[in-house]
């Protein structure tokens, strides 16, 4: 926040500063060019004083491209910039004419004489000298905060070096023609109009460059080769796969970069953000201060299982699977899934969520030969459960010696009952052999819960935390 500050006061500050050295020269051109007759310094006057209006225009437009993004205008005020270089282009060009249609006039149908005396040389002078001063502070603050404003006002002050250049030429060629060449006195003295057009050339020119600039900016013209380096530095981000659509465009000196890219589609929502999140940084330290938004598309990666294609497909259609059983027949694939559904959807709302995903997975893949879909509860509340462990003694003695049938003797502890109304639940913790498999542990603690809940009562619900045995 204080850099961002301290970035708008030095841009007032240039700006203000300009107005200034504007008004200085506009009066002392204008002054000195009506007491000489000289069109070269008039046509500086007149120059000066469009800068005056530039530096202006220039001015409240930093002050309002600075203003937050608001409601009516969510990409910020910064356009305004922009259109305060081209309304200074425009400026230029209008100077560019009456210049070119005077010194035309001056060297065709009217003779007007020029006095080149001392004064006209001195402020030629003092104002080379301010302009070399205020382009290079102008210019310097434009590249350090990207504005296309004060890049349009040191555009201003830069010319006028090179025109006041030109001038100053030219009253020496009419000086010679009065003191030196007498001879020669009728073709030199048209030398400050030739001068006046020579100002003209360069400000025509370079003015021009500036408004192609600037209309690139306002019909959102990408810079050249940028759309391309962001495409090719996001590609190097681990975990995209592929990068799309890349849109970029300006509004100031702040850059707006959308991009599409293509992420592992079974990935978690966590992993996906933070792969959004480490191509925004890539984008950023090539556009510094953009304003960038990601987004993932997921795309199915090559060696996909077959049971993570099924829960792709089931998170595409924002529905959650699990105890996927796949079981093949000469070259049939038949498939067995538990899905997950709110408790207050009726039977036929969850009958119709099971024929979707069903058609969905028949369509993706077509090897599959059947889908059977146990519909299961989300249980997304949190009941009430009533610790009631310490006055149920003989039924973790019970919970115990069913266990160890199956596990094995005094492998069985931390019996927790819960009552949930009419209801009960068993958590306990069994000791096992390391070295069995997961497939081994998994048919275990399943025998073991539905041994329990057969045997005993009330009970609807156990769950068998499996640990390491230690010797």
């Amino acid at each position: 926040m204080a850099s961002t500050v301290s970035a708008h006061r030095e841009k007032k500050a240039a700006a203000g500063n300009s107005i200034l050295a504007a008004v200085f020269l506009t009066v002392l051109k204008l002054i000195v060019g009506l007491i000489t007759g000289s069109l070269g310094i008039l046509a500086e006057a007149a120059h000066s004083l469009l800068d005056l209006v530039a530096a202006v225009v220039t001015f409240l437009a930093v002050r309002i491209s600075d203003k937050p993004a608001d409601y009516e205008h969510t990409y910020g005020h910064g356009k305004i910039e922009n259109f305060s270089a081209l309304f200074e282009t425009v400026l230029l060009f209008v100077t560019c004419a009456w210049i070119i249609y005077e010194a035309v006039r001056r060297i065709f149908f009217a003779t007007i004489e020029v006095d080149p005396s001392v004064w006209a040389f001195l402020v030629m002078a003092v104002s080379i000298g301010i302009d070399v001063s205020r382009s290079r502070m102008l210019y310097r603050a434009a590249r350090k905060h990207h504005s296309q404003a004060l890049e349009a006002d040191a555009l201003h002050f830069s010319t006028d070096i090179w025109s006041s250049a030109v001038v100053i030429v030219g009253l020496v060629l009419v000086w010679l023609g009065q003191n030196v060449f007498p001879a020669a006195s009728k073709v030199l003295h048209r030398a400050d109009a030739v001068a006046a057009l020579g100002v003209a050339v360069i400000v025509f020119f370079v003015s021009f460059r500036l408004g192609r600039r600037t209309m690139d900016v306002l019909l959102d013209r990408a810079p050249d080769g940028l759309p391309q380096k962001l495409r090719e530095a996001a590609a190097e981000v681990e975990g995209v796969l592929g990068v799309g659509q890349v849109r970029v465009r300006r509004s100031g000196p702040v850059f707006f970069v959308d991009m599409t890219v293509d992420v592992d589609r079974n990935q978690s929502f966590e992993r996906t953000h933070t792969i959004a999140d480490a191509v925004e940084v890539r984008v950023q330290s090539i556009a510094p201060g953009a304003d960038v938004v990601v987004h993932t598309d997921p795309r199915e990666v090559e060696r996909e299982t077959m049971a993570k294609r099924i829960r792709a497909v089931a998170y595409r259609n924002q529905m959650a699977v699990h105890n996927i059983g796949l079981h093949e027949d000469r070259d049939r694939v038949f498939v067995d899934l538990h899905l997950e559904v709110d408790d207050h959807l009726s039977l036929q709302q969850a009958h119709e969520m099971a024929s979707h995903i069903e058609k969905d997975l028949l369509q993706d893949m077509p090897e599959i030969e059947q889908v059977y879909i146990h519909l299961e509860s989300r249980g997304t509340g949190i009941g009430d459960g009533l610790d009631v462990t310490p006055r149920e003694s003989e039924l973790v003695d019970e919970v115990k010696r069913l266990t160890d049938e199956i596990a094995g003797p005094s492998r069985c502890h931390n019996v927790r009952v819960l009552r949930h109304g009419e209801k009960m639940s068993v958590s306990l913790h069994c000791h096992f052999e390391k070295d069995l498999s997961i497939i081994q542990i998994h048919d275990l603690t399943s025998r073991i819960e539905q041994r329990l809940i057969k045997n005993i009562p009330g009970l609807d619900r156990c769950i068998v935390h499996a640990e390491p045995a230690s010797h």
